[in-house]
């Protein structure tokens, strides 16, 4: 059972390779994005539109709402089924996306951790309203100093995970992490998207992101706060653009700032999935720049389907 991995940073064509793809191949596409999850966030997580997703399958696009966490562990069990159902159906898995801790655990597997608990996190964010996350983290560095050493006092999001993690375990994270992974039940046609200029990808960031903010990324992010009880440390205000756009919101800067802000981030953001994607083995390599892109991985996964 073999499965293609599409992997690349953001702006490095994806999408649009995934599509041609499609065309090619008997794909079903499942999104490995953990913003494309949420609903009601299109805009700033570039979202394929409506008649994109019901000309070809895709999967794990619209499956929660923002104010709902959903972990790699998660994914790694949708994915997992997913895969199977879809070569069920005669069909091949295209995994597309740019969130590199997801492919690692397709890759890699994932240790056996507590699934998330919505009245431990919720004890937690209360905690931590009133002492504030710093002093979680203080807490954390004597209950699993390993894990605490690893994390900043403000990274609110891994902190609750790791104090829920003790509190439904009653073990710290370190430890449950030195267990035997799970391997994955399939083939991995790893390919990945690398440019060979990246002043070229930040261009096409900054052009992104600046069409983003022309598409109604703040207005849907305002419109997000209005419909949902959203905390600014939720998952999915901390994506990027999202959250600068909250804290535009917020009056913290103003458009202009917005805007460098914006692509700051999203260069930061592309500048880790790089070195995620580095550091992978049997990767498959190609320039996202080049203008034969699309054919050259058609014929290098012709040969790889084949084999």
């Amino acid at each position: 059972m073999k499965a293609v991995f599409l992997m690349g940073p953001t702006a490095s064509g994806k999408t649009a390779l995934a599509l041609e793809l499609a065309r090619d191949f008997p794909f079903e596409i499942v999104s490995v994005d953990s913003a494309q999850v949420f609903r009601c966030m299109d805009i700033g997580t570039a979202k394929p539109g409506r008649g994109i997703l019901a000309s070809v399958p895709h999967h794990l696009i619209d499956i929660i709402d923002p104010v709902e966490h959903y972990s790699a562990g998660e994914f790694l069990t949708d994915a997992a089924r997913l895969i199977s159902e879809i070569t069920g159906r005669g069909k091949i898995p295209l995994l597309a996306g740019g969130t590199m801790l997801y492919f690692r655990a397709l890759s890699e597997g994932l240790n056996e951790l507590p699934k998330a608990d919505k009245d431990i996190r919720e004890q937690i964010g209360e905690k931590a309203k009133r002492l504030g996350w710093p002093a979680l983290h203080g807490e954390l560095m004597k209950i699993d100093p390993a894990t605490a050493s690893r994390l900043e006092p403000a990274d609110s999001q891994r902190i609750q995970r790791a104090f829920e993690i003790w509190m439904l375990s009653g073990k710290p994270m370190s430890e449950l992490l030195k267990q035997e992974k799970k391997e994955a039940p399939f083939e991995a046609v790893r390919i990945a998207l690398l440019p060979s200029d990246r002043s070229v990808l930040h261009v096409r960031i900054a052009k992104r992101f600046e069409s983003m903010l022309e598409a109604g990324l703040v207005e849907e992010t305002e419109s997000l706060r209005k419909k949902f009880d959203l905390d600014p440390a939720m998952p999915s205000m901390r994506t990027v653009g999202y959250r600068q756009a909250w804290q535009y919101l917020d009056g913290e800067f103003g458009k202009k700032d917005l805007v460098d802000k914006g692509i700051a981030a999203t260069r930061q953001l592309a500048k880790r999935q790089l070195t995620w994607l580095r550091s992978m083995g049997n990767v498959q390599p190609f320039d996202c720049l080049d203008p034969k892109l699309h054919r050259k991985v058609a014929d290098f996964l012709r040969k790889s389907l084949d084999e």
